[in-house]
């Protein structure tokens, strides 16, 4: 049993993403898209999306698979979920379930797809996990999933950070797959063959200057630390604020994300 800290931890997250949820998505969805697009789901398709969240995603992969398709979205995330089954009301194709997806409990070989956006980072034993996913999948199903390169490449994690004083803090596990040999070595080792993993660069945001500050001020890298320590806000929000502002082109503030689009299959 978790802690009542850890709990209450992982409460203040799910309120935060599910308050923020569309200014999240506006950020997020062009560098999902991009292992959506690498996965290629298609019409008729099962998929599984792995930390689903408040559902985008798998809204995104259930309009690829038609209404003879499924998509199964999966968090332990309460709040995030029930986000999502009112985003997917509905949709016939999409179901969400409230579970470990390292523990997933769906048949062997009957699964198309596993797909992910900043999901698959933080089990606990990341190659019991994967194995799992590959037991799920049919043979040559696929698995494509975007991750963080690492931090020292992230302005969009890396500058809230420094300009808040608090990059000393940071919590590493959302960049534990920033190496690429470390990804390749878990899939190996959990059954999967041709692995790729590619690089992909692109600049997000979340709109103007008062969104990119909530945002950041609640989710990421310096939001988690102020989750769990919320009396150094009063001296990060107006060093964020200066230094988004010094970035606003357009009335909109774009901050360089750096990831990895990795792919593999079921031999």
């Amino acid at each position: 049993m978790r802690s009542e800290a850890p709990d209450r931890a992982f409460e203040l997250a799910d309120i935060a993403r599910t308050e923020l949820r569309d200014l999240l998505d506006l950020q997020l969805s062009p560098l999902g898209l991009c292992a959506i697009e690498a996965l290629g789901p298609r019409p008729g398709e099962v998929i599984v999306d792995v930390g689903c969240g408040c559902g985008e995603t798998t809204l995104q992969l259930a309009q690829a698979v038609g209404p003879l398709g499924r998509v199964i979205g999966v968090d332990i995330a309460p709040r995030s979920l029930a986000a999502a089954r009112e985003r997917a009301a509905g949709l016939s194709q999409a179901r969400f379930v409230e579970a470990d997806a390292a523990a997933l409990d769906l048949p062997a070989a009957s699964v198309d797809g596993i797909y992910s956006r900043f999901g698959v980072m933080t089990f606990a034993d990341p190659v019991a996990a994967f194995r799992h996913f590959r037991w799920m999948l049919k043979p040559g199903g696929r698995l494509a999933f975007v991750c963080w390169r690492a931090l020292a490449e992230n302005e969009l994690e890396r500058l809230p950070l420094v300009a808040a004083g608090l990059g000393t803090m940071v919590d590493p596990a959302p960049f534990s797959f920033a190496d690429p040999a470390r990804i390749a070595t878990i899939l190996e080792a959990a059954g999967f063959e041709a692995m790729e993993c590619r690089p992909h660069d692109a600049v997000v945001s979340s709109g103007g200057l008062e969104a990119m500050v909530e945002v950041l001020l609640r989710v990421g890298a310096l939001g988690r630390i102020l989750r769990d320590r919320p009396q150094l806000r009063g001296d990060a929000e107006p060093r964020l604020r200066a230094a988004l502002a010094a970035k606003a082109r357009g009335g909109a503030v774009g901050l360089a994300a750096a990831t990895w689009i990795v792919t593999a299959r079921r031999g």
